[in-house]
């Protein structure tokens, strides 16, 4: 009868050291995805005219922007359309909506981090404004 419980052991103990591999996989996977979706890309700014900003979302509300980034002109009288810059502002971060509300109207640039990835909560874009300076 002893036989039979010493086969038994290594069958239960292959089974938790699976389910042990497994769960550890799981935990790396999750570290290195939150890792990489706080990892900047780069850093810039864009100047223009904010035409757009709203507050979005069915449970996690991010706030999204537009930035009219102006028509280029050609010098002979055409200009090219205006080109469209599509940014977000992190959902806790209501000093910056604050100032991009109050610079409306007005030629703004807007400092930018770009990341590589961003969670559904985070944003739409993954350009987050990180500060706001009105261009003289």
């Amino acid at each position: 009868m002893e036989t039979t419980t010493d086969q038994a052991l290594p069958k239960k103990s292959k089974w938790k050291k699976r389910l042990f591999i497994t769960f550890l996989i799981l935990i790396l996977i999750s570290v290195a995805y939150i890792f990489i979706c706080g990892m900047s890309y780069s850093t810039g700014t864009r100047t223009g005219i904010v035409i757009k900003l709203s507050q979005k979302g069915y449970v996690f509300k991010t706030y999204e922007g537009e930035l009219n980034l102006g028509g280029i002109s050609e010098g002979d009288g055409t200009i090219m359309p205006t080109r469209i810059w599509k940014f977000s502002v992190h959902r806790n971060n209501v000093a910056i909506y604050d100032a991009i509300t109050q610079s409306e109207g007005k030629h703004v640039r807007l400092y930018y981090k770009e990341v590589l990835k961003n969670f559904f909560w985070q944003s739409d874009t993954p350009y987050l404004i990180e500060k706001v300076e009105v261009v003289k």
